[in-house]
């Protein structure tokens, strides 16, 4: 890794040192720090190395790229300089300078890599309040009264009407209560159960959902998007599966696994998301034609999919605060 970021750094040093206008200086910007330039790409490989290398090329990786950025900087005030004739001139039109502290929390930077996938796909984004009622958490959804998630173990009530809601799908029923079909969107948020905390679980965690519904939707659609998102976020290569299973909101419903091979232990599949075709009770609950249309729903855990991409093996670590283990993203 370091003999990569050595070759990128010696390259850049090299191109700029070449650069005699700011057209040519543009074509610089796009081959190392575009989306897909070479310190984009080197970040990419970042993420594959062992956990215990991270901390180490991590470092080096954002200092030589700070350093990068800056002498890009340089450059290009003193190329714009000459451009004007060192005549004064100040674009009101450009944004303010910002003084970055910190980088994106490691959930906050999957959510937005989740909800660029599903932008691509036509998806928009939509969210509601943490503070929910009974009745969009539950009742729309079709969970019975008799419901185990509707136990005091599993939710925190403020009163018998209100609660901390226990999944992002009450942002679905309030979409759909405002607008008819067709209806294409996903919703992140912060979620709550009442769960003991362990590696496994915690009592906050984040999902992201999604919902389509029109004429004519079908499951297949909803596999292919589904199998397009999985290649997106774990690879091209990857290995899924379709099991059957069940939610009172979707009829049919099924689970989507992976087949998830950490170096040197043995393979097994793992569980990333839920979904199924919404139930025709849940659509005629919000006042759409089930008759009319169909649709699909989706939903998935945020550090569920931060673990398995990044080899995490313990979920609290994402709300402990340590600048060691955030450093590292």
């Amino acid at each position: 890794m370091e003999n990569q970021i050595n070759n990128v750094v010696n390259q850049f040093e090299q191109d700029l040192k070449e650069v005699k206008d700011l057209k040519q200086l543009e074509e610089i910007r796009i081959k190392f720090f575009s989306r897909n330039g070479l310190f984009a790409k080197l970040f990419d490989d970042f993420k594959k190395l062992p956990k215990e290398e991270k901390p180490k090329y991590g470092q080096l990786l954002n200092s030589v790229k700070k350093e990068s950025q800056q002498k890009f900087d340089e450059l290009k005030k003193k190329l714009s300089g000459q451009a004007q004739k060192y005549e004064k001139f100040i674009d009101l039109s450009l944004p303010g300078r910002k003084h970055t502290i910190g980088s994106k929390h490691i959930l906050i930077q999957t959510i937005e890599e989740i909800s660029d996938i599903f932008k691509g796909l036509g998806f928009s984004i939509y969210v509601g309040p943490e503070l929910e009622s009974d009745a969009n958490n539950f009742e729309a959804l079709n969970f019975p009264d008799d419901h185990p998630a509707r136990d005091m173990q599993d939710t925190f009530f403020v009163n018998e009407n209100f609660l901390l809601r226990t999944h992002t799908s009450p942002v679905q029923i309030r979409l759909m209560k405002e607008k008819q079909p067709p209806i294409r969107a996903i919703m992140p948020g912060k979620v709550y159960r009442n769960e003991a905390i362990s590696a496994k679980s915690y009592c906050l965690f984040h999902q992201i959902e999604g919902l389509y519904v029109d004429t004519d939707v079908t499951f297949a659609e909803l596999k292919g998007t589904l199998v397009y998102f999985a290649k997106m976020l774990f690879g091209e290569n990857v290995k899924y599966r379709f099991r059957s299973s069940f939610f009172p909101f979707t009829e049919p419903s099924a689970e989507v696994d992976i087949w998830w091979q950490p170096k040197g232990k043995e393979g097994r599949w793992l569980e990333i998301l839920g979904c199924g075709m919404v139930d025709p009770n849940v659509l005629e609950n919000v006042g759409i034609d089930s008759e009319k249309y169909t649709g699909y729903a989706f939903g998935m855990g945020v550090e569920r999919m931060a673990m398995l991409k990044y080899g995490i093996n313990d979920i609290r670590v994402f709300f402990d605060n340590d600048f060691r283990f955030l450093s590292q993203f």
